[in-house]
C-alpha cells in the first residue's frame, strides 16, 4: 500500500532529530510541522532550514497538493522539487530521497511518483535509470516500457533488471536448492535400491508386519546364565525402499505457466528467478510458458532471467485456456510432472474447457498447483469464482511468498498436501 507523506516522514524524523538542547515545544511542532505538510507552516509557526528544509521540499513535490499543478518545478517558495517532464529534475529529486530516507521508504516514494505524477515515460531516460533504487516494482515498469524503450537506455534499462535479478538469486538460490533437493530424493523411492540408497526407517516400517521372534540356539543355557529366555526377534525384510541417488537423468519436469498481465509484473519477475533457479538442476526439466492472449516459450532463455525477463511483454488480455493447452501438449511423463499455473485467473477465454483442461492433467496423474500471486504483497484482485472452481477440482488458489515458494514446490513434487497460507487463501 502506498504511504502519505505524513507517514514517510514518521519513520523518518527519528534520524533527523535536533541536539537535545531543543526545547520539546520546538521538537514537538518541528515534527508536526514535518508530518502535516507546507499547509500547516502558518498554524504550527515553524520554518524549516538545512534538512529539513530539504527533506520537506522531495516530500512535497511528490505529496503536496501542489505537485501536480506545478510540473516544471516553478511556483511559489523555493521549496518544491518538482516532478515533471524534465528527467534531469527528476534524477535530482531521486538523489535527494536517496540521500534523506532509508532505502525502504525510497522504494516507497518511488512507487507512488510513478503512479501519482505518470511518471512511466521518464523511465525511458538513462539519467533517470541511474539515479533509481532497484526493486522488483521498479524492474515490472521497465518491462511494461520495453518495446517502447530507446536503444540508447534499454543497456540502463538491463543493467537495472540484473542487478534486481541478482540480489533475488543470491537471496532464494540456496534455500530453493537445498528443499528441492531434499524432496526429490524422497520422491525417487526405488524397490532394489544399493545397500548405501536403502531408507532404513521406511524399510523397517513397511516390514513391521513380518517381524519374527527368534528362540536363542541354547535356550537353557541362557536362560541359566542370565535369568532370560534368551528369545530375539528380527524384522525381516521382505521389500526394500530407497532413493535413487545416482541417476542422472531428470526425475522430475516442472512447467511454470505465467501470466503476464499487468497486475502480474512482481509475480512474472520472481516466477523468472526461480525459473532459472530450477532449470540449472540437473534432476529437473523445467519449461517456463508465459502468456496474455499469445502463448511464448521461453524455455531456451532460462540460463539467464534477465532476457527471459525481456521476452516478455506485460500488459493485454488472458487466455488461461490456450495457455493450458500448450502446456498440456508438452507433458509426456504425467505422474512426474509438476504444473505451477500463476494468474490471477481472469479468464478471457474458454471457462469451461479451462476447467476441464485442469481436471484432465490432475486425472492423467500431474501435480497441479495454482498461484494468485508469486510475491511478497499478498493475493491481489482475482476471480474467486474460478478459485472456487479450481479448488473444487483439487487444485486451492492461494498467494505464495517467494520464501515460502521453495516448500510449495517441494509438497508438490512429494505429493503432499500443499502448505497453503491460511490467512491469504480463500476457496
Amino acid at each position: 500500500m502506498s504511504q502519505t507523506a505524513g507517514e514517510t516522514t514518521e519513520r523518518t524524523t527519528e534520524r533527523t532529530a535536533p541536539a537535545s538542547d531543543t526545547p520539546p515545544d520546538a521538537e514537538r511542532l518541528r515534527r508536526w510541522r514535518m508530518v502535516l505538510g507546507a499547509d500547516s507552516a502558518d498554524s504550527t509557526g515553524r520554518t524549516l532550514t538545512g534538512q529539513d528544509a530539504a527533506m520537506d521540499g522531495a516530500l512535497d513535490a511528490l505529496y503536496g497538493g501542489g505537485a501536480g499543478k506545478k510540473p516544471n518545478g516553478r511556483g511559489t517558495g523555493g521549496r518544491s522539487a518538482g516532478l515533471g517532464a524534465s528527467a534531469p529534475s527528476v534524477a535530482r529529486w531521486l538523489g535527494d530521497i536517496r540521500t534523506y530516507f532509508p532505502s525502504s521508504v525510497v522504494q516507497v516514494m518511488q512507487r507512488d511518483a510513478i503512479d501519482r505524477l505518470g511518471l512511466s515515460a521518464l523511465l525511458l531516460e538513462p539519467e533517470m535509470l541511474e539515479a533509481v533504487e532497484p526493486d522488483v516494482h521498479l524492474v515490472g515498469t521497465l518491462l511494461s516500457l520495453n518495446k517502447a524503450m530507446p536503444e540508447t537506455t534499454k543497456e540502463t534499462a538491463r543493467a537495472v533488471v540484473r542487478k534486481v535479478v541478482e540480489d533475488l538469486e543470491r537471496r532464494l538460490e540456496s534455500r530453493t536448492r537445498a528443499t528441492l533437493t531434499g524432496a526429490l530424493d524422497r520422491s525417487a523411492r526405488i524397490s532394489r535400491p544399493r545397500h548405501r540408497d536403502i531408507d532404513w526407517d521406511r524399510t523397517i516400517r513397511a516390514n513391521l508386519k513380518n517381524y519374527l521372534t527368534l528362540p536363542a540356539p541354547d535356550a537353557a543355557t541362557t536362560a541359566g546364565s542370565t535369568g532370560a529366555t534368551g528369545a530375539t526377534g528380527t524384522v525381516v525384510p521382505e521389500r526394500l525402499i530407497g532413493y535413487g541417488r545416482s541417476s542422472r537423468s531428470a526425475k522430475k519436469d516442472i512447467v511454470l505457466c505465467v501470466d503476464q498481465s499487468g497486475s502480474m509484473a512482481a509475480s512474472v519477475v520472481y516466477a523468472s528467478v526461480f525459473g532459472a533457479v530450477l532449470a540449472s538442476m540437473r534432476t529437473l526439466s523445467t519449461r517456463l510458458v508465459v502468456f496474455d492472449t499469445a502463448v511464448v516459450d521461453l524455455t531456451d532463455q532460462l540460463d539467464d532471467p534477465v532476457d527471459v525477463l525481456f521476452g516478455t511483454q506485460l500488459g493485454g488480455g488472458t487466455d488461461i485456456n490456450r495457455a493450458l493447452a500448450y502446456c498440456q501438449s508438452r507433458i509426456t511423463r504425467p505422474a512426474d510432472t509438476v504444473v505451477v499455473l500463476i494468474s490471477d485467473l481472469y479468464e478471457g477465454g474458454i471457462r469451461d474447457e479451462m476447467l476441464k483442461r485442469v481436471a484432465a492433467m490432475k486425472a492423467s496423474g500431474v501435480q497441479f498447483v495454482t498461484l494468485l500471486a508469486l510475491s511478497d504483497e499478498g493475493a491481489p484482485a482475482y476471480d474467486h469464482e474460478h478459485a472456487a472452481a479450481l479448488g473444487a477440482l483439487g487444485a486451492p488458489a492461494f498467494a505464495c511468498t517467494p520464501d515460502l515458494f521453495p516448500d510449495v514446490m517441494a509438497a508438490a513434487i512429494e505429493k503432499r498436501p500443499l502448505p497453503i497460507p491460511d490467512k491469504e487463501y480463500q476457496p
